[in-house]
């Protein structure tokens, strides 16, 4: 009998240890190249998703923004193309922005039509984008190590800090701007402080916040991780199958973990259930 109270205890124990896991809802068709990020806006329940199609550095014009309905189905493969290597992406209005190698790039949701093109001076590898609420579009770059913001339409350096050497993921919320690195550091819009929110959360690609405000990031090799209190739990590892886990966006409204995987040219989507 007491083997059984055991067994029960163990149990126990892992259920409150892990008390949060994600469940595969759909996943697309192979139809993607090289799906880098996906972001979802929720004002035409719509996912677009960056295709590389290339190179992840090369100026070759083979890039493209893809349309995806949260039920998985492809509404339009190159919805916008003309562009180079897309990675991060965000939304401001009717505006999509967009980071292009050493460009945000400014497409008209509506029309689906690139407006403008807002190069960063010295800029080398812009990878995220995250927009604050007032409008002002902030851009990563992880080869310069430099954060750059567009404001008034002028694309400046805004931060350039040494303990932040290859930022990549972005958040922005709460007066903060949030940056995923080897850990993730919170940065204070006005003074510029910096600060780290989790120490050691190894290679961060994708950095969100779900529907109660618990920090999701990625790896790029294949790895979700959640944060609530305490360390990082993994949720999803699919590593040893080569399925890249790369720029992840929490879509609120339909209560998904949406996920671009790659080199595995797909996106996939995930609830999580508590």
């Amino acid at each position: 009998m007491k083997y059984f109270f055991l067994i029960v205890l163990l149990v126990s124990l892992w259920f409150y240890a892990t008390p949060q896991r994600i469940v595969q809802d759909w996943a697309t068709s192979r139809d993607f190249e090289t799906p880098e990020s996906v972001l979802y806006d929720e004002s035409n329940d719509i996912i677009y998703v960056s295709n590389i199609n290339g190179s992840a550095n090369e100026k070759d014009g083979n890039g493209y923004i893809s349309k995806l309905s949260t039920e998985g189905k492809i509404k339009k493969l190159k919805w916008v193309t003309g562009l180079d290597a897309p990675k991060g992406m965000g939304i401001f209005g009717n505006i999509l922005y967009v980071a292009d190698i050493n460009q945000v790039v400014e497409i008209d949701i509506q029309r689906g039509k690139i407006l403008t093109r807002h190069e960063a001076p010295g800029a080398v590898f812009l990878n995220d984008i995250a927009i604050r609420i007032n409008g002002e579009v902030y851009a990563s770059d992880s080869q310069t190590g430099e954060i750059f913001r567009l404001k008034n339409g002028e694309l400046s350096r805004w931060l350039k800090n040494e303990t932040i050497k290859t930022p990549n993921g972005l958040w922005a919320g709460e007066g903060k701007l949030l940056i995923g690195e080897n850990s993730v550091y919170e940065v204070d819009f006005e003074t510029r402080e910096v600060k780290v929110l989790v120490k050691e959360g190894g290679g961060i690609d994708g950095l969100e916040r779900d529907n109660q405000g618990r920090l999701i990031f990625s790896h790029w090799a294949g790895r979700i991780f959640m944060v609530s209190e305490g360390d990082p739990v993994k949720l999803w590892d699919s590593s040893a199958d080569h399925v890249n886990t790369a720029d992840l966006d929490y879509a609120y409204k339909p209560g998904l973990l949406l996920v671009p995987t790659f080199s595995d040219n797909r996106v996939l989507a995930f609830h999580i259930t508590d």
